[in-house]
Parts: C-alpha cells; sequence; structure tokens
C-alpha cells in the first residue's frame, strides 16, 4: 500500500484566502507548568498548544452551508462520510495559468489523456501546479480555476468532490463565487489547498480520504486529504 499526502503544513502566519483570519497557535501549556516547575509559558517544552483558526484553513472541504443561504441547514456535521472517502481520480490541468479558467473542453481533454472515465461518487483532483508555483507569493491568489459551466458538468458527472490546489476553485472575482453556488445547486462539494498532486498524474485510480472533524453547525472542516494506492 502506498499512501501520497495531499495536506499542506498548518502554521502560524501561513497564507490565507483574504475573507479568512490568519493561524494563531500559541503555547497553552508546558510540562514544566504541570510539573510545578514553571509558571510561563516560555519557560519548558510544549504540552498543549492553542490554536485559532478558520474552518476553512489548509487542506479543507467546504460543507453545503458555505455555498449559499439556501443550503444553511447542510452543515459539515449533517454530511455523509461517504463523500469524503471515495473513488478519486487526477487530471492533468498544468497548462492552465495564471487567473486561467478551465472550461468543459479542457476536463474533456484531460480525462481522455488520462485514459480514465469519472464515475458516480467520484472525487476529482484538479492538477495545476499552482501550488509549486506560486505558493507564498504575490501571485498565489491568482489561481486558475473552474468556470462556472465546467463545475456544473462536473457536477451533472454525479462526483461527491473535486479538488484543487489553490484557496479557491474558481478564479476571483470571475467565477469562485459562482462555483461555489452550483455546488450547493447540485449538492456536491469542493477541497481547497491540496498538495503534491503531480504524484498523481499518470498513476490510475486511488482511494481518496478527506474526513472532515465533526463540527457542529460547521460551514467546512480541515481534513488530512491522502490518496491510497493499493
Amino acid at each position: 500500500m502506498k499512501i501520497i499526502d495531499l495536506s499542506p503544513e498548518i502554521y502560524a502566519g501561513m497564507p490565507m484566502h483574504h475573507t479568512q483570519p490568519q493561524v494563531k497557535i500559541d503555547v497553552h501549556a508546558t510540562h514544566e507548568q504541570w510539573a510545578g516547575e514553571a509558571t510561563s509559558t516560555e519557560e519548558g517544552t510544549p504540552s498543549v498548544n492553542l490554536i485559532q483558526m478558520s474552518e476553512h484553513t489548509g487542506s479543507h472541504v467546504d460543507a453545503l452551508s458555505h455555498m449559499g443561504m439556501a443550503y444553511g441547514s447542510q452543515s459539515i456535521d449533517t454530511m455523509p462520510l461517504t463523500m469524503f472517502y471515495t473513488r478519486g481520480i487526477c487530471l492533468d490541468l498544468s497548462e492552465k495559468g495564471l487567473n486561467q479558467l478551465i472550461e468543459i473542453t479542457d476536463l474533456q481533454t484531460a480525462l481522455d489523456d488520462s485514459g480514465r472515465e469519472i464515475q458516480a461518487g467520484d472525487t476529482v483532483l484538479l492538477y495545476t501546479d499552482h501550488y509549486r508555483k506560486h505558493f507564498d507569493t504575490h501571485q498565489w491568489p491568482q489561481n486558475p480555476g473552474l468556470s462556472v459551466e465546467a463545475a456544473r458538468w462536473l457536477g451533472q458527472q454525479e462526483i461527491s468532490a473535486f479538488g484543487v490546489e489553490s484557496m479557491a476553485p474558481g478564479v476571483r472575482n470571475v467565477s469562485n463565487k459562482q462555483v461555489h453556488q452550483v455546488c450547493g445547486e447540485l449538492g456536491f462539494t469542493h477541497y481547497e489547498n491540496l498538495i503534491n498532486l503531480h504524484l498523481l498524474i499518470g498513476m490510475g485510480p486511488f482511494r481518496f480520504i478527506g474526513l472532515p472533524l465533526k463540527i457542529r453547525g460547521g460551514t467546512g472542516s480541515p481534513v488530512r486529504a491522502v490518496a491510497i494506492f493499493e
């Protein structure tokens, strides 16, 4: 069995979408404090950290409730676990540049090149190489992303989800909000901030796992996304 980690580190000061708060990680208690040998968290080795972050931090999945007001009752804790434990395929869209739309024809060409078919219930990962090229640069928010029509086409294939390397599934100020709305309308979701998708190209189908935390009323959740080949 081979497991490929698709999740980046979570750390204080990491790049975040402009709508989300910055991650803060502080030492809450140390082993020395618990042993009565220190009074300050600056003294000793951490035993507990305090983490402040959005549900939409690092590799994460959006709840349907995040997609629009009409879907507010479909929080992350109500979504079936079968949506997050699926067959997966990865499509090569690495020819797409900054702020370029991924259209239906792009998806179909990448699918033909892969020699695979999308099956109902799949998670479809979209490799653009945006993470390796632009993470933590001023171009990071300028990701390629799905057009509204391409998002709808994916939803019509009855997938569980798709996943991207960037902070947004669409192009900022062009299609991103509408792509979210299509997901809510058609009842599928997406993952953001995935890494190592280049390792999946040419590898064939795999088991995708991206289980969310069971956050009551959550609009999304960080996940430890992995691809498993057996």
